[in-house]
């Protein structure tokens, strides 16, 4: 039922949101070089690697950062590697929007654990334990403050989840998701 939940919602949402989508592909296009698309490999359920889909909202020499110079700027709040229009992006979580393709495909999900970059995982392997669901488009750990919480707090917030997911569970996260990304408080 999540499933066919995460394909006909995704479906329809890239539908709805084609025209915001072209407008954000030109705009990150006019203020940055490279792709209008960010993709990295990610690992999703039973370890698959995949690449998630997002708007670029960095520079394109972004990954040459360490995973703890990374873990500072998520917590700090100061990423010298965001281009003029990242933060408007990321404030609504409209970067996060080319997701939808990966919700579509099967990737992903709407709800689930947070979908973090194949390093930050090889650097704390307890985060391997959340790969038995597919990583969701927004989590508890997102409606929570994710930026601000240890990687701990993180893994037991990602396996309260995982043990206790049900169709409220995710309207919950759902709703509260989306009024922090209308109230700009994003994620």
């Amino acid at each position: 039922m999540k499933r066919l939940f995460d394909f006909f919602a995704s479906l329809i949402g890239l539908i709805i949101l084609s025209p915001l989508f072209l407008i954000i592909a030109i705009l990150v296009k006019i203020n940055s070089s490279g792709s209008v698309f960010f993709r990295q490999e990610r690992y999703g359920k039973d370890s698959k690697v995949f690449k998630v889909i997002k708007f670029r909202t960095m520079k394109s020499d972004s990954e040459n950062y360490s995973v703890d110079q990374l873990r500072k700027f998520e917590i700090s709040g100061n990423d010298p590697r965001l281009n003029k229009l990242s933060s408007f992006l990321r404030k609504y979580a409209l970067d996060e929007i080319p997701q939808l393709i990966n919700i579509l495909k099967g990737d992903m999900s709407f709800v689930g654990p947070r979908a973090f970059f194949m390093p930050r995982i090889k650097a704390n392997e307890k985060l391997r334990q959340r790969l038995v669901i597919r990583p969701g488009l927004t989590c508890l750990t997102a409606i929570k403050g994710a930026s601000k919480i240890s990687d701990e707090e993180l893994l037991k917030l990602d396996m309260e989840y995982i043990n206790n997911h049900n169709l409220f569970l995710d309207i919950y996260i759902l709703l509260k998701s989306i009024f922090l990304v209308i109230s700009g408080k994003g994620f």
